[in-house]
């Protein structure tokens, strides 16, 4: 860990401007306070629907043997040090860090509905949003992850009291009818045809989303339909919200939609990265706003690395630390090339064990404080797009 000590942060980032409590507009500002996830209690979920389709045919069979059971040890440990290393790297860069509270996710549950044991803490990017002052607590969709919010909720009670806003959207039951058991049964060929034409393995019957299908532009929040974000859920959202925030409907060639991060990659003003696998379908959007749409970079990841629930795209998590500041995967050395030809500072930082645990730098991330204020970046209102 010496080496840590050699980081020299950005000097705006250990300014001592007040700020509120919650404060956080977009991807990019300076960070100031976040909360980082942990690995330990974490417990591999049973196929319930949603993930038996978002998961990969080659992947059953680890859930099939652990469904239920506290995830394999050495797994476990080399995450947990991985995160705990980016934690010191963060407190380097003068960044608060915040944790949550340890949980044993193998303990199972019963409500009026469903049965099922727990999964882990993370990931607070799929739980929480923060956006401005507040902070919503995300409804999801994955049985396992109904009481996942029980991790964070000393940190929500202690920002509340300090005087933040706090919401919990409205959790869906999960009960039979919210799910198309149909859909997740079919071959994945027949999923994907059903996926392009719009249909998904959760239905309208309640809101749901997950809070990492949603990317932050200012004024102008960007949110995509999934296997766990349904019509109903973005409706909320853009109620909830109101005039303050324009909720936009973004798409993209995705076969398997879960969590936008891995697709829209905002960096700075004016420039955000793609997924060149899949483009997002409304590009034109970006462009007449005046954004630039860079294809990221491909990942190095060898093929045989254990993968249970994402793809090698999750080298585009990455997380800002600030307008030219971005901390990346140490072992993607193309994605490194790729921010600093485009002017940023990588920080390069080892994390491909949290891979396995299906997500990145931004996953295990909410960023609770960032300094700036509310900005628009040239989008249009989301009616003038679909006049």
């Amino acid at each position: 860990m010496e080496n840590l000590l050699k980081l020299e942060p950005n000097p705006s980032l250990l300014s001592n401007q007040t700020l509120p409590v919650v404060n956080s507009y977009n991807e990019w500002d300076p960070l100031k306070e976040v909360i980082v996830g942990r690995v330990e209690g974490a417990a591999v979920p049973h196929l319930e629907p949603a993930l038996l389709t978002n998961s990969y045919p080659n992947n059953l069979g680890f859930f099939q043997k652990y469904a239920g059971q506290p995830f394999p040890q050495e797994l476990v440990e080399i995450a947990a040090k991985e995160l705990n290393d980016f934690c010191h790297i963060l407190e380097a860069f003068g960044v608060t860090v915040r944790r949550p509270d340890i949980i044993d996710f193998s303990k199972t549950y019963k409500t009026l509905d469903f049965e099922a044991s727990g999964f882990y803490a993370a990931m607070p990017r799929d739980v929480l949003i923060v956006v401005g002052n507040e902070i919503i607590e995300a409804p999801m969709a994955w049985r396992s992850r109904f009481f996942e919010y029980r991790a964070y909720r000393s940190l929500m009670l202690e920002y509340f009291r300090r005087g933040a806003k706090w919401t919990t959207a409205p959790k869906p039951s999960m009960s039979d009818e919210f799910y198309d058991f149909e859909f997740a049964q079919k071959p994945v060929e027949k999923r994907y045809a059903l996926t392009e034409k719009g249909h998904f393995v959760i239905r309208d019957t309640e809101p749901s989303f997950d809070a990492a299908d949603i990317v932050r532009f200012g004024r102008d929040l960007f949110v995509q339909r999934s296997h766990v974000t349904n019509n109903i859920g973005i409706t909320w959202l853009k109620r909830h919200l109101g005039d303050t925030f324009r909720v936009h409907v973004v798409n993209f060639p995705d076969y398997n939609p879960m969590h936008i991060d891995a697709s829209l990659v905002p960096l700075r003003p004016g420039l955000a990265l793609i997924n060149p696998a899949r483009p997002c379908i409304e590009k034109e959007l970006f462009k007449k706003a005046g954004w630039d749409l860079v294809d990221a970079a491909p990942s190095t990841l060898p093929e045989n690395w254990p993968m249970y629930m994402c793809s090698s795209w999750v080298c585009m998590n990455i997380l800002s630390l600030d307008p030219e500041t971005i901390v990346v995967e140490k072992q993607e050395e193309p994605m490194q090339k790729l921010l600093k030809d485009l002017g940023f500072k990588v920080i390069p930082v080892d994390f491909r064990h949290l891979y396995t645990f299906g997500g990145s730098f931004h996953c295990v991330t909410c960023d609770v404080r960032r300094e700036g204020k509310l900005e628009e970046y040239g989008f249009s209102d989301p009616l003038e797009e679909e006049g």
